[in-house]
């Protein structure tokens, strides 16, 4: 799962996307649905530099895979998730992660060019492999999707 969320950011989806895209298979709904929903949670939530939106697209698979959980046991679920992406990342906030890479944290709608020195500089590659791979760690302990 890890690679195929790096494989579709590189590709030129949102970092959200790249992350649920990496798990559309096991999801009870279509991939472009579910690329649809995750697109505008992009650039930590439409570019504001909220919460990353590779930490925003597997909070969204969660909630997929676990449809029948309670509200305390998903929360729980997020929180651990959170909790191992910040202890590799040091935040799940885009504008800090963007910030200690010593990028400015642009909050214009105006998405950035895909060219070849936007991948390189950003961190972004790296942040979808490590959601993707902490989700998919979480799913099988818990033996979902």
């Amino acid at each position: 799962f890890a690679e195929r969320a790096r494989e579709n950011f590189l590709g030129g989806m949102t970092c959200s996307e790249a992350v649920v895209s990496a798990f559309a298979g096991l999801l009870p709904i279509d991939a472009e649905r579910l690329r649809a929903l995750a697109r505008p949670f992009g650039g930590g939530m439409g570019r504001l530099r909220l919460t990353c939106g590779a930490v925003s697209g597997a909070v969204m698979t969660l909630g997929l895979c676990f449809p029948e959980a309670e509200k305390s046991a998903l929360y729980g679920l997020v929180q651990e998730f959170a909790s191992r992406f910040e202890g590799r990342n040091g935040s799940v906030i885009c504008g800090e992660l963007l910030a200690g890479k010593g990028i400015g944290a642009d909050r214009s709608p105006a998405a950035s060019p895909r060219t070849e020195g936007y991948y390189r500089k950003r961190p972004c590659p790296d942040l979808v492999y490590d959601a993707a791979e902490i989700l998919g760690e979480l799913l099988k302990e818990h033996r979902k999707c």
